[in-house]
């Protein structure tokens, strides 16, 4: 099935990933009221996570490119927790936004854009959310940046 989604992916010439299995003991996404929420996602590029940290190895652009990773993860998973169907997303609620980053690096939020921006290009105003972005001392697999999710389903 293809959806308004899947078309404005192709027009910005992305492609999804497949959805990652668990590293841990989790599931991918739970449905519940209405709600999905996405587990923490890492950012995979070329098959592999792009780890660093902000303020130290991983520059802002950099930073940025990995959270749009994580958000087309968390796309991946929304699409494959509902068969495919991601015209049943009615909005995205809230992301919340992990980077691996410095005591002194302060600028989360805009390392977080790079998931927000993405969000919003997808799904237009639905795509509008609100976000936590937080600075943290390490994650999962040494991964730059990680993101969770809050999908309202129509």
């Amino acid at each position: 099935m293809t959806t308004q989604i899947d078309r404005r992916l192709e027009e910005l010439g992305l492609t999804l990933p497949q959805a990652a299995a668990p590293v841990a003991s989790y599931v991918p996404v739970v449905e519940a009221g209405g709600l999905l929420h996405v587990s923490g996602q890492l950012p995979f590029q070329g098959g592999a996570v792009v780890t660093g940290r902000l303020g130290e190895d991983t520059s802002l652009e950099e930073g940025q490119e990995a959270a749009r990773a994580c958000a087309l993860m968390v796309v991946a998973q929304v699409k494959a927790a509902l068969g495919g169907d991601l015209s049943r997303v009615a909005r995205i609620v809230k992301l919340g936004v992990f980077v691996n980053s410095t005591p002194d690096f302060t600028d989360q939020p805009k390392v977080a854009n790079g998931a927000s921006d993405l969000m919003v290009a997808l799904f237009g105003e639905a795509g509008r959310h609100a976000r936590a972005a937080v600075g943290v001392a390490a994650l999962p697999l040494g991964a730059a940046v990680e993101v969770d999710a809050i999908v309202a389903l129509a």
